[in-house]
């Protein structure tokens, strides 16, 4: 298999970057609900930690897949037949890089608006990126809750379109970001 896309086939690279940051956002979702739902305290901290760790690992890869994509673009996408059904395609793959920068970056403001360090892989502190204060934790943690929505139906979205694409139609969408069909 090529490391690099084609053009009509995505290489490892890209699929490896698509898989791995899927994931990690499959992990990070339930673990900031469960998290949002708790009582805060001693013992789910370090949950805290590894949702941090995952958010920021997931800004890490998505930054990766954008400059990745600069370089070596991905295979243009298989038409649906209906214009409407191609542009909401379009505009939900448009929707996960807005989100997938504006989530983890809405996470660290809030935490960092805590005045609480944000330290990641339990080892790294990362520098605050807005001032530690009320106003500035409620607005974060509120955005970081709504942006959380809008991926999670952004999610649905794709993984509806990705199945009905490949269990309806047939027409080896899936395949060609998993076994490279």
């Amino acid at each position: 298999m090529a490391l690099r896309n084609s053009a009509d086939r995505f290489g490892l690279v890209t699929k490896s970057l698509h898989w791995v940051t899927a994931l990690l956002v499959l992990s990070a979702i339930p673990m900031g609900l469960w998290i949002a739902s708790a009582e805060v305290s001693l013992a789910i901290l370090p949950y805290f930690a590894r949702h941090k760790t995952l958010g920021i690992m997931v800004l890490g890869l998505i930054i990766v897949r954008i400059i990745w994509h600069r370089f070596n673009p991905p295979p243009k996408p298989l038409s649906h037949g209906s214009i409407w059904q191609d542009a909401l395609a379009l505009w939900v793959h448009r929707a996960f890089y807005v989100l997938l920068v504006a989530m983890p970056l809405s996470g660290w403001i809030a935490s960092s608006a805590t005045g609480i360090d944000t330290v990641i892989f339990g080892r790294w502190t990362l520098p605050a990126i807005a001032p530690a204060a009320e106003a500035w934790e409620d607005a974060g943690f509120w955005i970081h809750g709504v942006i959380g929505k809008l991926l999670i139906t952004i999610i649905i979205l794709h993984t509806g379109g990705a199945l009905f694409r490949s269990f309806v139609k047939k027409d080896g969408t899936l395949a060609r970001i998993t076994r490279g069909g």
